[in-house]
C-alpha cells in the first residue's frame, strides 16, 4: 500500500513552545516516502496568555483548514497518510478528514490526556485540550467550520492510557458516552485485552478506526520530550506493545497520527527516536496492507 507523511509543524494549541519542531526531525530521517511538512502562516504573533482562554484560535483554524484538505486530498486518492505533529489539534482535521473520506469511522486515542475539554469547560485555554470532543462533535463547532461532512460518533471512541482529565472533562466523556481506559488499566488487564475491546468499541458498526498516538502516554521520567508531562506512564517497553497490538490490526486501520514530541525538551533525542521507531514500525505494518 502506498504511504505519505504529512508534518503538522504547528504548536499553536499549546503554550509551550517547541512541538512544531517535531515534524522535520522526525520526518528527515525518513527515505523512499512521499512526504511534505506543512507550516502555520507567516508573521503569527503566539499567545502563550494563562488568560486566555481561546489561545490561537483564528489561525490555528487557518492552518487547520488548509491542512484538512491536504488530508483528505492525499487519503482520497489511496495513500495511507500518516499525520506526524506538532501537537495534538493537529487532530481535528486529521480525524475528520478520515471520516471525510472513509466514513463512519472510529477513534482510537492513545494518550495520557483525553482531550475532550471544550471552550466551557477548559482550564487553560490550550486548543490542544479540546480536538477529540472537536472531532466527536460535543460543542467545540468552531473548530471545525472547514468540515462539511458528519463528525466521528463518541460511542464509537476509545482513549487509552489515560491519567490527567480535568474535572469538568471527565463530565463531558460521560455526557458524550466515550469509553476511557486508563494506564492502571492497561497493567490490570493487560495491554492486549485493552486493545482488543478498544477495536470492539471503535469498530461497532463502523468501517475502520483512525488511531492518533500521543507521546505524552509514555512515563516524561522516559519520554522527556514532551510539551505537558504526566507521570505515572507507560513504559516504553509497553508503548511498543500497545503498537503491536495495534499494527495486529493494522487491516482495521485506516489512518495515524504521532503527535507531541517538543524538540527543545529532548536534548539527547531519547524521545525523538522512540518516536522514530514508532513511526517505523506504523509505516512497516501499513506498506504490508
Amino acid at each position: 500500500m502506498n504511504i505519505r507523511l504529512i508534518g503538522s509543524a504547528s504548536d499553536l494549541g499549546v503554550s509551550v513552545d517547541g512541538s512544531r519542531y517535531a515534524p522535520e526531525l522526525l520526518l528527515s530521517d525518513i527515505e523512499d516516502i512521499p512526504s511534505e511538512i506543512m507550516f502555520p502562516e507567516p508573521g503569527i504573533i503566539k499567545s502563550h496568555s494563562a488568560d486566555d482562554m481561546r489561545k490561537n484560535e483564528a489561525p490555528l483554524n487557518r492552518f487547520h483548514s488548509r491542512l484538512y484538505s491536504a488530508l483528505v486530498s492525499s487519503r482520497s486518492e489511496g495513500d495511507f497518510t500518516i499525520l506526524a505533529g506538532g501537537d495534538h489539534s493537529c487532530a481535528i482535521p486529521s480525524v475528520l478528514s478520515s471520516e471525510k473520506v472513509y466514513g463512519n469511522i472510529g477513534v482510537m486515542w492513545i494518550d495520557a490526556h483525553t482531550d475532550f475539554n471544550t471552550f466551557r469547560t477548559t482550564e487553560t485555554g490550550n486548543i490542544h485540550g479540546l480536538p477529540l470532543a472537536c472531532a466527536a462533535g460535543y460543542e467545540c463547532e468552531e473548530l471545525r467550520t472547514f468540515h462539511d461532512g458528519k463528525t466521528v460518533d463518541p460511542a464509537n471512541v476509545c482513549i487509552i492510557g489515560a491519567r490527567s482529565i480535568d474535572r469538568e472533562e471527565r463530565e463531558n466523556l460521560r455526557d458524550a458516552g466515550v469509553t476511557v481506559f486508563s494506564t492502571d488499566d492497561l497493567r490490570t488487564k493487560g495491554i492486549r485485552e485493552v486493545v482488543e475491546e478498544a477495536f470492539s468499541v471503535c469498530l461497532n458498526g463502523t468501517g475502520s478506526v483512525h488511531v492518533s498516538f500521543d507521546l505524552d502516554v509514555i512515563d516524561p521520567y522516559l519520554v522527556p520530550g514532551v510539551s505537558v508531562p504526566a507521570p505515572d506512564g507507560i513504559s516504553t517497553e509497553e508503548a511498543f506493545d500497545v503498537i503491536a497490538a495495534v499494527t495486529d490490526r493494522i487491516d482495521d486501520v485506516c489512518s495515524f497520527d504521532l503527535v507531541e514530541l517538543n524538540p527543545l525538551r529532548d536534548p539527547d533525542h531519547i524521545s525523538k527516536d522512540i518516536a522514530s521507531e514508532i513511526l517505523a514500525k506504523i509505516i512497516a505494518a501499513a506498506q504490508s496492507k
